[in-house]
C-alpha cells in the first residue's frame, strides 16, 4: 500500500507540520489498532493518518499518534488530501471525510486544502484562580497580566477549554516574548491535561507586531512535546477569539505556529454561518517530502 510523508500548512519543504500518510487500496480494511499505533511510532511523526476509501467522494480517515488514536487531526487531514491529489487518487473538488469527530467536508485543490472542523464548543468549566496560576506555572510563566489584550484594551482574556473536534485549553499570553519564553514541565503538563480532560494546551498571543496571531501547542499526554501546526487547536482558537469579539464572521484569519521549532507554519481559518450554525474552516497548503510503498 502507498504511503507519503507530507509537510502541511506550508508551501516549502521542511516547514509546517509533517505527517505520515498511509493510503489503503480500494476494498482494503484497516489493520488492527496495535498495527496502526506501531506504524505511527515507527514513522515518528506527531500523527499518522490511515485512509480508507468508501466511495468516489467519501473517505474514512483514522489518526494515530505514536501512543494512541485521536479523534481528529487537522494537519494530517490537509496532508492526506494533498497526498491523494498527488497520487492521482482524487481530482480537485469537494469530499467527505468520516472521522471519529464526525463527518467533515473537505475542499481540495492543488494549491489549497480547506477542511471543516467539528462544530465548535466552549466548555462551561471555569478555571479557578488557583487553576489559572497552576496553568501558567506549568508552562514556565507568571500568570500576572498574561491575558491583557492590548490591541483591544477593554478585553481581558482568560484560559478556557474549547473544542472543534479535540478539547484543548486556550492559554492567552501577553506578547511574542512571553510566547517564546514558554518552557513547560512536560510531566506536570501531562498530569494537568489528564486532570482537566484535555489533549493539551494551545498558547497564543494577539499582541504581535505583524498583526497576525501567533501560537504554540503542547500535548505531551499524547506523546507530542510541541507541535509545529495544529489545525484543530487553531480552529478552536478561532472560535475562542470570535466569542470575545476579536475575530469577525467570514474574515480570513492568519495564524503563525512552529517558529520556536524552526518550522514556521501558515494556517488560515474562517468562521462562517451555515443554516444558522457556526462553522469553522481551517486550511493551508502542503508539500510532499517522500512517497513509496509500506508493508503493513
Amino acid at each position: 500500500m502507498k504511503f507519503s510523508i507530507v509537510d502541511a500548512f506550508t508551501d516549502r519543504l521542511f516547514g509546517g507540520n509533517p505527517a505520515g500518510i498511509v493510503m489503503f487500496p480500494d476494498g482494503a480494511d484497516f489493520p488492527s489498532d496495535e498495527i496502526m499505533i506501531k506504524t505511527a511510532a515507527e514513522l515518528r511523526y506527531s500523527e499518522t493518518a490511515f485512509i480508507k476509501k468508501l466511495g468516489n467522494e467519501t473517505f474514512n480517515i483514522r489518526y494515530f499518534t505514536p501512543v494512541s488514536e485521536v479523534d481528529l487531526c487537522g494537519h494530517a487531514t490537509i496532508a492526506s488530501f494533498h497526498a491523494l491529489l498527488n497520487q492521482g487518487m482524487i481530482k480537485p473538488g469537494k469530499y467527505i471525510n468520516i472521522t471519529l469527530a464526525g463527518e467533515l467536508e473537505i475542499m481540495a485543490d492543488n494549491d489549497l486544502i480547506l477542511m471543516d472542523m467539528a462544530y465548535p464548543k466552549i466548555f462551561d468549566t471555569i478555571f479557578s484562580e488557583e487553576d489559572i496560576n497552576e496553568l501558567y506555572s506549568v508552562m514556565g510563566l507568571d500568570s500576572r497580566a498574561q491575558g491583557i489584550c492590548s490591541r483591544y484594551s477593554d478585553i481581558e482574556l482568560i484560559p478556557k477549554k474549547v473544542s472543534t473536534g479535540l478539547i484543548d485549553i486556550m492559554l492567552p499570553v501577553k506578547n511574542e516574548n512571553e510566547l517564546e519564553k514558554i518552557n513547560p514541565d512536560l510531566e506536570s503538563l501531562t498530569a494537568l491535561s489528564e486532570k482537566h480532560k484535555v489533549v493539551g494546551v494551545h498558547a497564543f498571543t494577539v499582541n504581535s507586531g505583524d498583526g497576525k496571531i501567533h501560537s504554540r501547542n503542547f500535548a505531551p499526554l499524547y506523546g507530542i512535546d510541541e507541535e509545529a501546526a495544529t489545525g484543530t487547536s487553531n480552529g478552536a482558537l478561532t472560535y475562542y477569539l470570535y466569542d470575545y469579539g476579536i475575530i469577525r464572521l467570514d474574515s480570513l484569519n492568519n495564524i503563525v505556529q512552529g517558529e520556536k521549532l524552526e518550522r514556521p507554519s501558515k494556517i488560515v481559518t474562517q468562521l462562517i454561518l451555515e443554516n444558522g450554525n457556526e462553522k469553522i474552516r481551517v486550511g493551508g497548503s502542503a508539500v510532499i517530502l517522500a512517497s513509496g510503498e509500506i508493508n503493513i
